[in-house]
């Protein structure tokens, strides 16, 4: 075995459906973040942002801008607010939106908050979870007909880590990164039987950040590390489909559709010092889209991706090429998700952040919208949309095979 190499897991049977996913190409994506800073402060980013006051209008800005989809999300401490008592209010309103401008939201239930009296690491936690997803989908199936799309728990595997091992999240602990990972594992298996219950066609993404980490030249051993660590990012998926830890009740049910995460600094030494694109280092991202599939065979978009300032429009032609290059290599690929789609106050300081393509709503909930990141999806929407049509033809013909 070479050094860097590891053992394939069992590829899973791909998705027979030859359609696309979504309408567009492109996805917008609005933060909802709801978790506790390190200072004790509780985010609300549906708040912050003025999305959930203003969600009609963002919808029909996306419309306007040919994104016919989005990840959007509710607040668990929103809608839990005491033991098993609900206010769906907010996210009701958010539902008729989205129905009045005809666009299909991809809905997270947990992004990387909970209720002040739930304790992650209790084994209460994963029924609890459940329940909130069923008296979702209750909610969800009075509100609409049309088949729902949900995220039980964004990226595990960066909760797990960042609030389990470094202590730069909730909870805030070290050293219990795994067993983290494992509640949220069974939290997740829980939450879609919960919904599968009461909304039997519901579809599930589960999106995860992809790394690449790369060995220190001048210490040579450091490759088993690096081996490992990249190994890491698939662990969440492989405890979904019952390969790694199957007591967690894993199957492969229970992986739908895969999100993959990636931004410019998703590339890093063990230092966590950056590799950037142009160090001879950096692995070209379509490799690691190639990777994913290759392990898993099912459905794939890009569900967050995105940068700050000028590089905008730069950094979305880099990840719009290198998703061709992935198609034409054979993976199922539907789109690409600009993330975050609003500019949105930092997480750590409440600095205005310039990432996103409309900035934040003046008094008469308008928002400037950032003209070259604009004029960019406009000019690669024709591109994706050809490129995804020839790689459903594929499909449909056979086996995808690589040009």
């Amino acid at each position: 075995m070479n050094r860097g190499a590891s053992p394939s897991p069992p590829v899973l049977e791909s998705s027979p459906q030859s359609r696309a996913l979504f309408e567009g190409p492109f996805l917008g994506g609005f933060e909802c973040s709801c978790l506790r800073t390190e200072d004790g402060r509780r985010l609300d980013l549906l708040a912050s942002t003025r999305h959930a006051e203003l969600a009609s209008a963002d919808y029909a800005r996306l419309r306007r801008m040919g994104m016919t989809a989005c990840r959007d999300g509710l607040s668990w401490v929103h809608a839990e607010r005491s033991a098993s008592r609900w206010d769906f209010s907010r996210t009701a309103a958010m539902i008729a939106a989205a129905e009045e401008h005809d666009v299909q939201v991809l809905w997270d239930l947990m992004h990387f908050g909970w209720p002040d009296d739930v304790d992650p690491f209790s084994t209460a936690f994963p029924g609890r979870l459940s329940r909130y997803a069923r008296a979702f989908a209750r909610i969800y199936a009075n509100e609409t007909d049309r088949q729902p799309w949900l995220t039980p728990i964004n990226e595990l595997s960066f909760l797990a880590w960042a609030g389990g091992d470094v202590r730069v999240m909730n909870p805030f602990v070290a050293a219990r990164g795994v067993e983290l990972k494992a509640q949220m594992v069974r939290a997740t298996i829980e939450a879609i039987e919960a919904v599968r219950d009461v909304l039997p066609h519901a579809r599930f993404v589960q999106p995860e950040p992809v790394i690449q980490i790369h060995p220190a030249p001048e210490h040579p051993k450091t490759w088993r590390r690096v081996e490992s660590d990249n190994l890491l990012q698939f662990q969440a998926w492989d405890m979904l489909i019952g390969e790694v830890w199957p007591a967690l009740g894993g199957h492969p049910k229970y992986l739908d559709v895969i999100g993959v995460n990636y931004y410019p600094d998703n590339q890093f030494m063990l230092d966590g010092s950056t590799v950037f694109r142009d160090d001879p280092r950096y692995r070209p991202f379509h490799e690691s889209l190639l990777e994913v599939h290759a392990r898993y065979g099912r459905p794939m978009f890009v569900s967050e991706t995105g940068t700050e300032g000028d590089a905008r429009p730069e950094w979305l032609r880099y990840v719009v090429d290198e998703c061709v290059a992935a198609m034409r290599g054979g993976c199922e690929l539907h789109g690409i998700t600009l993330y975050p789609v609003l500019n949105h106050p930092g997480w750590a300081d409440d600095r205005h952040c310039p990432n996103g393509l409309w900035d934040y709503a003046d008094e008469r909930g308008e928002r400037a919208e950032h003209e070259p990141l604009a004029a960019e999806i406009r000019r690669q929407t024709p591109r994706l949309l050809e490129e995804r049509a020839r790689m459903l033809a594929r499909r449909e013909d056979g086996p995808l095979a690589a040009e």
